[in-house]
């Protein structure tokens, strides 16, 4: 094989891994992984907007939807939008339904037949 056609071919692998490559990101929660997490999982977010994002948090507390990342230096829409289904902001682990459970009296609906 020629030195072009490898080339070729080596590129053209590198194309089809791409969209693999951007797969493996996974979900992190941006409330509670360090900075390295967040640059692994997060495309297009390096150590540095990653240490921004976990300073960002330590000084005005946790972010409470994705796009409150819009407010850390250096992360604009494009990145927020290349990651939004990765980016969790759940609190201590808990539930999302259980987040959202409103404390208060028990449903009680009782038929009016006697």
């Amino acid at each position: 094989m020629n030195h072009k056609a490898t080339r070729t071919l080596v590129q053209g692998l590198i194309v089809s891994l791409m969209p693999i490559a951007s797969a493996w990101a996974g979900p992190v929660n941006v409330n509670t992984a360090d900075a390295t997490t967040i640059a692994k999982e997060l495309d297009g977010i390096g150590p540095a907007k990653a240490q921004a994002i976990v300073e960002y948090r330590q000084k005005n507390g946790p972010f409470k939807t994705p796009e409150d990342l819009l407010k850390v230096e250096g992360i604009g829409d494009k990145v927020l939008d290349q990651n939004k289904g990765n980016i969790r902001v759940d609190r201590g682990g808990a539930a999302p339904a259980a987040a959202n459970a409103k404390p208060g009296k028990p449903a009680q609906k009782q038929g009016g037949g006697g």
